[in-house]
């Protein structure tokens, strides 16, 4: 399906926010903001200790607290569902997922052992600060290294996430005799969303079983199915509501223990019950998994890549094996005959990873372009040049066609836009005052996804038009660029257009994640205007003395709210005039997107992105500037620029984040997050941000979506860590493999 014989008045125009004057004036309500007649607020009282049983759990002087309502513990917690598959979400690892209450065993530090339930959030913090937790002890290990050498293959696989390919060619062979050869270790740590907007659910008491949840989520259908499967409820007596999401990155994609307690508690005293998540409390919830990569790349002496090896190792949970795809792209990004890779669990006494922005590739991409510079360094041929030399294109994984592919002229536009042909190649060559100067870059690359999505679109006779899909906008823009294709596909002005997301009762989504909202829901919306227009054009076509009674539907335009022939628009009909003859208030029609399984064979599709990075050291502090970062990004059809460049520049900081400053301080003997709060887990401030320049390739692509649109939600944030890294090894001479790369591995670091 395409776009019918659109004038493309919005899409790709720089469009402001739909929802943004709501947003800046405090009149968006999040879900912890929706007020509830008899409202009861409940705090959640966390484990201190990683691994062991309660042995008693002292909550009399909690309960004394006046207006303390009831304190939920493992010892008298509402029954819930017993099987494990009636815990498990749509985008749940395997294993057993995570029980809140289900016993008195403590799986990781900052467990939920109790729900303190009060009239007022004040009572119930403090109440929830004198309950007193007596614990046996038992063996704990939150260290990847310790747990390495008992890593695992996952007997079973997470749905989604493809293993690594089989091998190809001989690696180790063609590694010993190729007379170019780097073989490094890559550590990157764990790191931890936070966004700006803390977990919680307000879930509203309507009746015996009937409940209305205001949730912080980027799957109202998911939150829905989670609910109803765990407290045996019926769907239809169950409603979830995410209009507006304060960022979430991925930790909102499976239902957080926030959720399970308000309901819990609603559902006990049946009343409206509201719980949030503190800060500290959100660093227990999930997180990008601690990762170790071995890695050997070799070459010939003109550059071309002979040899790739990667093997990685990523932390679980002991009852859950989340997986990731982390090493696939080292088969891909490049040409290479002679290919093998490997993945690896270990587990570790914490809470079960999840999926952080570009889950796998945000790690797996640094590790390899970390690996590629340091072989072109080993070679002596410029980073970009090697590149070139080695471009795949196909997906050698899979040898599938790619359905676009223009990282040549990302790599063309963002060496232009940095000024690379200035680079020196040999190290610390370049300086200014007491500041090294460096260049790197590296490749970026993301799934193109489309998934299978449904939409509504309502058109009343006043020229108005609604669509509607239980899409969730985590402030990536949904809200406006579902208006924009609305808008174009009917001809009409986007104040016209009234756009529905976050809705469980709205037409089925899928979750708000791995980019592909704006492809799948974009064209279901777009399938469901085609459907508005064929049935107008069918009632225009019947009218008395129709100016289109002979008109052809594909030769016809929706423009400024009237219907015309392509070539005599003044044989035309405005909307109202169809639907008055036609006697009708409204047209609502639906329409659905699926990847086509026959297009799904021959071809592949992904974002790509070429990020360049200039860098400046202080020669005796070790601290880093980064005075500009170019992102040049392919990504198909650009629906809103505007919003669209908003997304880049959000992934690149924080791939600046990984580079530099975001990581888990665990404390090991104790088995502690000893940084939860954000005073002591570093994420870049504005101080630490200065140039960044979006370049968007132009990239058509007629096989990828029928909106021709491939998603950005995620490249902005791939290869931006490596390019920083591979600049600062340009500045230094000194290669950290170590991330995030902080002043004082820098000091300490050497070749």
């Amino acid at each position: 399906m395409e776009l019918h014989r659109t004038n493309y008045d919005l899409i790709g125009k720089p469009t402001r926010r739909v929802d943004g004057e709501l947003k800046v004036t405090g009149r968006a309500r999040y879900a912890a903001e929706y007020p509830a007649p008899d409202l009861l607020y409940g705090v959640i009282v966390s484990a201190t200790v990683p691994v062991g049983r309660i042995k008693t759990l002292d909550t009399k002087r909690a309960a004394a607290l006046p207006g303390v309502v009831r304190i939920f513990t493992h010892e008298n917690v509402r029954s819930a569902a017993w099987l494990d598959r009636k815990w498990r979400d749509e985008v749940a690892p395997p294993g057993h997922p995570f029980r809140p209450l289900h016993s008195d065993r403590i799986l990781f530090d900052g467990q939920p052992i109790a729900l303190v339930v009060s009239d007022s959030f004040e009572v119930a913090r403090d109440a929830a600060s004198l309950v007193r937790a007596e614990y046996e002890l038992g063996d704990h290990c939150t260290e990847l290294e310790m747990k390495r050498t008992d890593a695992y293959d996952p007997p079973e696989k997470r749905s989604g996430i493809p293993p690594p390919p089989s091998p190809r060619g001989d690696a180790e062979e063609a590694f010993e005799r190729s007379p170019c050869r780097i073989s490094s270790e890559y550590r990157i740590n764990a790191e931890h969303h936070n966004p700006m907007e803390l977990f919680g659910t307000t879930c509203v008491f309507e009746a015996p079983g009937k409940l209305t949840i205001y949730e912080k989520t980027q799957g109202s259908h998911n939150s829905q199915g989670y609910v109803t499967s765990v407290f045996g409820l019926k769907s239809r007596n169950v409603k979830v509501i995410n209009h507006y999401v304060g960022g979430a990155f991925g930790s909102a994609l499976r239902p957080q223990q926030q959720l399970f307690f308000a309901v819990m508690a609603s559902l006990e005293l049946e009343r409206s019950v509201r719980v949030v998540l503190t800060r500290s409390q959100m660093f227990y919830i999930g997180h990008r998994p601690d990762t170790y990569h071995a890695i050997a790349l070799a070459a010939d002496e003109t550059g071309r890549l002979t040899s790739i090896m990667h093997d990685a190792v990523a932390a679980t949970s002991h009852y859950e094996d989340y997986q990731e795809a982390i090493v696939n792209w080292s088969g891909m990004l490049y040409h290479c005959d002679n290919v093998k890779l490997s993945y690896s669990l270990a587990k570790l006494d914490t809470a079960t990873p999840c999926d952080m922005r570009a889950p796998g590739a945000a790690v797996g991409v640094n590790a390899i372009e970390c690996a590629i510079d340091e072989l072109c360094h080993e070679v002596g041929i410029d980073p970009l040049q090697f590149r070139e030399i080695n471009f795949a294109s196909k997906d050698e994984n899979t040898g599938k066609q790619f359905t676009s592919k223009a990282l040549m002229s990302c790599y063309r536009d963002g060496a232009s836009a940095i000024g690379w042909p200035k680079r020196s190649p040999m190290p610390r060559s370049q300086k200014d005052g007491h500041e090294l100067i460096g260049f790197g870059m590296a490749t970026g690359t993301w799934e193109a996804s489309l998934m299978k999505a449904t939409a509504q679109a309502k058109l009343t006779s006043d020229g108005r038009l609604e669509v509607s899909t239980a899409a969730s906008d985590i402030g990536t823009g949904t809200w406006t660029i579902l208006a924009q294709i609305g808008a174009d596909a009917l001809g009409l002005p986007l104040e016209s257009v009234t756009p529905r997301i976050g809705d469980s009762t709205l037409p089925a989504s899928p979750v708000e994640g791995g980019s592909w909202t704006a492809a799948s829901n974009g064209s279901a919306v777009l399938a469901a205007c085609e459907a508005v227009k064929q049935t107008l054009f069918k009632y225009a076509k019947t009218m008395t003395n129709s100016p289109l009674a002979d008109a052809d539907y594909e030769r016809t335009v929706f423009a400024g709210g009237r219907i015309a022939h392509d070539g005599d628009h003044a044989r035309s009909l405005s909307i109202d005039e169809v639907m008055h003859a036609a006697d009708l208030s409204e047209i609502v029609e639906s329409g659905k997107a699926s990847p086509s399984l026959l297009q799904m064979r021959k071809y592949t599709s992904y974002t790509h992105s070429a990020v360049f990075a200039e860098v400046r050291v202080d020669e005796d502090l070790g601290v880093v500037r980064i005075p500009k970062i170019v992102c040049a990004a392919a990504a198909g059809r650009i629906i809103n620029p505007k919003t669209a460049r908003s997304q880049i520049l959000g992934g690149v900081v924080m791939g600046i984040g990984m580079a530099l400053h975001e990581e888990a301080m665990t404390d090991h003997r104790m088995g502690k997050i000893m940084n939860h709060n954000l005073a002591e887990y570093h994420v870049p401030a504005h101080a630490d941000i200065s140039d960044i320049e979006v370049i968007f390739v132009d990239e058509a692509d007629d096989k990828v979506s029928p909106l021709g649109v491939k998603g950005l939600g995620e490249i902005g944030i791939v290869g931006t860590a490596a390019a920083v890294a591979n600049a600062i090894f340009n500045a230094t001479g000194r290669r950290v493999r170590d991330f995030p790369i902080t002043l004082d591995k820098l000091i300490t670091e050497t070749e």
